[in-house]
């Protein structure tokens, strides 16, 4: 069998689309900590902060900018109607792609995090008070429990975590507890960017529905990995970002009901997003457009309408046995070494990322010296300091796949690392 034919999906024909793999980084391997050559072939897998972005999807900005670069729904000109066209269209694709009944679901934002404070300005502070409750988990991004730390201190609501077990899972039992009756919002990440763990956000948002309350899943390191279909999992809302998705930064999506959205006023206010303004009163437009308020990232909705096309064409199906093949393989081999501390479930139930430690070795040190080794990984709280409280850790070093890693490339990340270790003994 031969090395292409143990992965899902053609690594090697995938890996020509991205010009960045064939770059050097890192220093002189016999001088961990000391060299600044650019002498070893790149090995990212930091792919849960940001992905690397296709020939494809540059083009379509490319194209875009040569071609008809011009504002959208401000002018009846041939180039501002074609830029209108594909931004629209980019709305449609972004639907069809996770299950949403269409465009009029999809609010473009920069982030999932201004996805979160959309929600949490625009519904929260109208709808919450004293007496309600939101509820999330303790291994939620600082996107998600920031943003309802702060609304809920405004609002006089009170905020509950779910806690997690010794495997870095969701205490269901826990989570029964919790949401009851006062309960108006549950929030939870859909895989957590630290532990890898893989949330059961259907049979949460039930629970949620339950007590009549929304669910908001933070679909941030779901969505570009897995099949992720609204309606199966029927979530409330749902966000996620461009940049961990093969396409650019500046780019995310709010997934919201269409009767929420309506019910809701708009977050931003501004030119496109009204339809009759006076001196006394304005009136909004129909959604999406509500809530887009001021010129939007053209370039950038286009192209995320391109990464979604190229994603498409691997199947989303096989990027996530690649990714589950290759996170239980990084999994396998770094629990060989007793030194070696691995966070979250076994590697046979975890999504795409393995995060760890070595004892006596801080992550931002092995993130350096790996570096040193042309390996690029993350290294910090991941924006989970409460988390990383829980588990007594101060960082974490997390290696994190996508669709054009291979197993060789977590071979030289274990190496890397087990020279680390050897360094620090």
């Amino acid at each position: 069998m031969s090395t292409q034919d143990a992965y899902p999906i053609d690594v090697e024909a995938i890996r020509a689309d991205f010009p960045v793999l064939d770059r050097n980084v890192g220093g002189d391997v016999t001088t961990p900590g000391e060299g600044d050559d650019d002498t070893e072939p790149l090995v990212y897998l930091d792919n849960a902060a940001t992905s690397q972005t296709p020939k494809a999807v540059v083009d379509s900005i490319v194209d875009y900018y040569y071609s008809y670069n011009a504002n959208v729904h401000r002018g009846i000109h041939q180039l501002s109607q074609e830029a209108s066209v594909a931004y629209e269209e980019a709305h449609d694709n972004v639907a069809d792609f996770i299950g949403a009944d269409g465009r009029e679901e999809i609010i473009f934002v920069k982030n999932t995090t201004e996805a979160m404070n959309l929600v949490a300005y625009a519904w929260g502070l109208a709808e919450l008070g004293k007496g309600d409750s939101v509820v999330t988990t303790q291994m939620e991004h600082h996107a998600s429990l920031v943003t309802w730390q702060q609304i809920c201190k405004r609002t006089g609501a009170e905020l509950r975590f779910i806690e997690i077990d010794d495997e870095g899972r969701l205490d269901m039992e826990h989570a029964a507890e919790l949401i009851d009756d006062s309960t108006e919002m549950v929030s939870l990440v859909h895989i957590s960017n630290a532990l890898g763990t893989i949330n059961p956000v259907a049979e949460i948002t039930e629970m949620a529905h339950e007590v009549d309350a929304y669910s908001f899943v933070d679909g941030a390191q779901s969505v570009p990995t897995r099949p992720v279909d609204v309606g199966e999992i029927d979530a409330d809302f749902l966000a996620f970002s461009g940049h961990k998705m093969l396409g650019p930064t500046g780019i995310g999506v709010l997934y919201g009901k269409e009767h929420i959205l309506e019910s809701m006023q708009p977050y931003l206010y501004g030119g496109d997003m009204i339809r009759k303004v006076t001196y006394d009163e304005s009136t909004w437009e129909d959604l999406p457009w509500k809530f887009e308020a001021g010129t939007p990232s053209i370039a950038q909705a286009i192209a995320l309408d391109a990464a979604i096309d190229y994603l498409e064409d691997i199947g989303m199906e096989n990027i996530q046995a690649h990714e589950e093949l290759l996170a239980e393989y990084a999994y396998d081999q770094l629990n060989r070494y007793d030194d070696v501390t691995i966070y979250g479930p076994p590697g046979d139930d975890r999504g795409g990322l393995v995060g760890f430690n070595v004892d006596g070795v801080h992550a931002h040190d092995l993130s350096s010296i790996l570096n040193d080794f042309a390996v690029a990984i993350r290294a910090g709280d991941h924006c989970t300091q409460p988390l990383h409280d829980t588990l007594g850790a101060a960082a974490s070093a997390r290696a994190s796949f996508y669709v054009y890693n291979t197993r060789e490339e977590i071979d030289a990340l274990v190496e890397a690392v087990d020279d680390a270790r050897q360094l620090f003994a």
